[in-house]
């Protein structure tokens, strides 16, 4: 039970951070809320099954960028889930997909800090 807790705040955290997103620039676009928490469900699924794919096959290049490779793996995750998800989320292009992915990332970071710092006062 808590391991999918953890899961579904991590999903519904996410959906923020990229409505977070949507706001800050107009080559990201993301219809509603509903579409948000869709398109974190299917970035979680791919991330799951294929950024390790991607990773693996990418091996050499992340060591010789010392892993800064990654940020590419991650804008292309999200590309791909864009591409999954239609009209409902649009990505102008690669280098804007690697901006979102960096700030998504950081914005996500920021709000599981609030979220745990949170729960831990709680007890």
């Amino acid at each position: 039970m808590r391991t999918f807790l953890s899961w579904f705040t991590s999903i519904f955290l996410n959906s923020i951070a990229l409505l977070i997103v949507d706001q800050l620039f107009e080559s990201f676009y993301i219809e509603n809320f509903k579409t948000a928490l869709l398109a974190s469900i299917i970035l979680s699924i791919l991330n799951f099954i294929v950024r390790p794919i991607l990773i693996l096959l990418t091996l050499p290049i992340t060591v010789m960028t010392l892993g800064l490779f990654i940020l590419v793996i991650n804008a292309i995750t999200l590309m791909l889930a864009q591409k999954l998800m239609g009209n409902a989320f649009v990505i102008d292009g690669f280098g804007i997909a690697l901006l979102a992915s960096i700030l998504i990332s950081l914005i996500s970071l920021i709000l599981h800090k609030l979220i745990g710092d949170t729960a831990k006062q709680s007890k």
